[in-house]
């Protein structure tokens, strides 16, 4: 009944749907919030202040999703992960693992990207996931232990990741950093300030610290 009700429901007009989200499915969903016909059923769900999430995306088998203050999930993004909830063999030996969407302030994800948060995908506050196609995957095969394994990604604050990027799980993309167009990124990188690139992703060039990408107040760039 639950399952039907979850699709009737992305139909209703917005006050009578997050109504129904925050009195049965216990979201928090703050009253400028608003979600547009999309399927986002998560464990948990937590939208804080003028958070946004648009039409014809899905978030399932998730832990939690968090958007904080002004962040956004545009349209036609497909978000999903392995439940911690779920009893079987596959993850059982991470004991400490967890499935969650984490969303900074002022954040944002375009559209027609995939993202796979088997493990934590964070994405740090006024950083965007440009254009379209980019993916996100923590999770694969271990061949040597020949076991399905996960590992976080970590996005930093005030960054930028071009358009039809590949993500690997155990990455992370540091502070006030951009990673070019078409990139495969498969390991941690600790130098802020710097366009990463290629593939797999390297150090390429430096960008001047007074760029004003990297102090703005506002997520939206105009």
């Amino acid at each position: 009944m639950k399952r039907i009700l979850s699709l009737l429901i992305i139909f209703l007009p917005w006050s009578i749907k997050r109504f129904i989200l925050i009195k049965i499915w216990n979201f928090e969903i703050h009253p400028s919030s608003r979600i547009g016909l999309s399927y986002i059923y998560p464990s948990k769900l937590r939208m804080h202040q003028n958070s946004k999430i648009g039409s014809f995306n899905v978030a399932i088998n998730l832990d939690e999703v968090v958007l904080k203050k002004n962040s956004s999930i545009s349209r036609f993004n497909w978000i999903t992960g392995f439940s911690t909830k779920k009893k079987t063999k596959h993850f059982s030996h991470q004991k400490g693992r967890s499935s969650k969407l984490l969303l900074g302030q002022d954040s944002a994800i375009t559209k027609y990207h995939h993202l796979d948060c088997t493990s934590v995908i964070s994405v740090g506050k006024f950083s965007i996931i440009a254009g379209y196609q980019s993916q996100f995957l923590t999770h694969s095969i271990n061949l040597h232990s020949n076991r399905q394994h996960s590992e976080p990604i970590i996005i930093g604050d005030y960054c930028f990741v071009g358009t039809n990027c590949v993500i690997l799980g155990g990455s992370q993309l540091p502070n006030n950093s951009v990673l070019g167009a078409k990139s495969l990124l498969n390991k941690s990188f600790e130098n802020e300030y710097t366009l990463y690139g290629g593939v797999p992703a390297a150090d390429v060039s430096k960008i001047p610290k007074e760029s004003k990408f990297f102090t703005r107040k506002e997520g939206f760039v105009y």
